[in-house]
């Protein structure tokens, strides 16, 4: 085992980096198949939100 609290304390600090790399890395995978979901249903994407943005501005003006 480790001869010091030294060592120890050591250990713990590169397990709880380990453990954070992981985690950061399990939340991009989760993140980038979000993203990849979020315009899936849509045939047009986020495209869809700015023609009607754009249409709500012409009403507005005319």
């Amino acid at each position: 085992m480790y001869a010091s609290e030294l060592e120890l304390w050591v250990r713990y600090e590169e397990l709880r980096r380990q453990a954070d790399r992981r985690r950061l890395v399990r939340q991009a995978v989760e993140g980038a198949k979000d993203t990849a979901r979020s315009g899936s249903e849509e045939p047009e994407g986020r495209v869809r939100a700015a023609r009607a943005r754009r249409g709500r501005v012409r009403r507005a003006a005319a």
